[in-house]
């Protein structure tokens, strides 16, 4: 039996970033990984999904000047390239980042990995063989997969789940998404922009469902100029592939047909098989390892990103690792904080928010109020060709509790929302804080500054 002082259960962001640490701590640790190094992230999400939309970015951008009248043309998208270049750079930087982990000192397992016991882990590799690990610590990092739902679930041939449909071949001519979640919507952003029919089919009243009313209506507003179908409040009771195509059935009995269909109603944790339970773990009813305040699982066993359920992002998985690792090398002992999560839909039209919605914030009590800033206002926005959407601030008892913003581009605001929010930058304060000129984050600006209303 192999020993070290860690063993990671999962080599994406957070396995990875934690492994990191910890090695450069001087511990010894094994990482585990059943699939890619790089995980979910890197090898069939957000990664690949940013390249398809900046590929197809030109398009939105030339569809606004022409709105504007200052320019015509065509921006063609050569998809087979495209599909080409997404697999050599997702192919090298997985590579890569296996190559990194091993100069850094940890020792990388590919094989399903399984809790033998607090302390003690077997990894299961592909051809059948088995091998034996122990360890002081156990991190389990092995993220989450796309959910589905009975009736509702990929068959891999006109029905597909996320994976599917970033490695289809061709375009399809249309397509059915069910999900408006940042999956679904991105994915109908490119495909949409690429030509392709899209319906977009929600069972929550509205789209982005975590997202504030406001921010939703707007969002669905704009993408209905856009020319793309978007029905919420409908819920779905099957989907299946008949005659070659993709056959929504919709609870009020409608029927929608298309060449192909996205399954995007959220995600999973990879706990099947993990047999935590053997490490001393819990899981809760949705399949989640339940942690504590100092995201431990057991006496000596820690759960970080997707598969504890706190929150299923990338960052915050590479932010609940490092701590951890701290935590290991004795560099912590506080109780996880998080601090304001920074989270963004991205595409031609983007959301992003840090920090709380004003339906959290009022669920919360105290006065809550929220102040806008419309982007029209903004020169840099107008100068892109589409300065629709809006930036808002919510406040809770006279503090900022989150900002949050609808719009082309907005995503590059996270990071100066977060340091605005963090630092508590309004009224006086504010002035210490020196916006560039003519800049996008101007418009964070004028929505702190903007008069408060009450929310709703």
């Amino acid at each position: 039996m192999d020993k070290f002082d860690v063993i990671i259960i999962g080599g994406g962001p957070g396995g990875a970033k934690a492994a990191r640490v910890l090695a450069a701590g001087g511990k010894s640790v094994a990482l585990v990984e059943d699939a890619h190094w790089g995980g979910v992230c890197l090898n069939c999400g957000c990664i690949p999904t940013k390249m398809l939309l900046g590929a197809a970015a030109p398009k939105g951008l030339l569809r606004g000047l022409e709105r504007q009248r200052v320019a015509t043309g065509t921006v063609e998208v050569d998809y087979a390239s495209l599909q080409k270049r997404v697999q050599r750079y997702t192919r090298a930087s997985s590579q890569t980042l296996a190559k990194g982990l091993r100069d850094a000192g940890v020792t990388l397992f590919s094989g399903r990995g399984v809790c033998a016991g607090p302390d003690a882990v077997r990894v299961m590799a592909a051809d059948g063989g088995e091998q034996a690990l122990s360890a002081r610590y156990i991190i389990l990092a092995g993220g989450s997969r796309s959910a589905s739902f009975p009736g509702l679930t990929p068959d891999h041939d006109a029905v597909l789940d996320s994976t599917d449909l970033l490695n289809i071949p061709l375009v399809p001519e249309s397509l059915i998404i069910v999900g408006a979640g940042a999956i679904g919507l991105e994915m109908a952003d490119f495909f949409s922009a690429m030509g392709c029919a899209v319906t977009v089919v929600e069972a929550a009243p509205q789209l982005a469902p975590t997202e504030d009313a406001d921010i939703a209506q707007e969002l669905q507003k704009l993408l209905g100029k856009a020319g793309r179908a978007c029905l919420t409040g409908v819920r779905a009771s099957s989907l299946l592939t008949r005659d070659g195509q993709a056959v929504l059935t919709l609870d009020d009995g409608r029927e929608l047909t298309a060449a192909k269909a996205l399954v995007a109603v959220g995600r999973t944790p990879n706990t099947d098989g993990l047999e935590a339970e053997k490490a001393g773990c819990g899981l809760n009813r949705r399949g989640y390892v339940m942690v504590d305040d100092y995201l431990k699982a057991a006496p000596s066993v820690f759960a970080i990103g997707d598969i504890n359920g706190k929150t299923l992002l990338a960052h915050a998985a590479e932010h609940q690792a490092d701590y951890v690792a701290r935590q290991i090398l004795g560099l912590e002992s506080g109780a996880y904080e998080s601090g304001p999560v920074p989270s963004c839909i991205y595409g031609s039209l983007e959301v992003m928010r840090v920090g709380k919605t004003a339906r959290q914030a009022l669920a919360e009590g105290g006065k809550v109020e929220v102040s806008r800033a419309m982007l029209t206002a903004n020169a840099i926005a107008q100068a892109g060709g589409d300065a629709s959407g809006f930036v808002k601030v919510v406040w809770r008892d006279d503090r900022m509790a989150g900002i949050a913003a609808l719009g082309h581009g907005v995503s590059h605001l996270v990071t100066a929302a977060q340091l605005l929010l963090l630092g508590q930058y309004s009224g006086d304060r504010l002035h210490s804080f020196m916006f560039a000129h003519p800049t996008l984050d101007e418009i964070l600006y004028a929505a702190l500054q903007a008069p408060r209303e009450p929310a709703v």
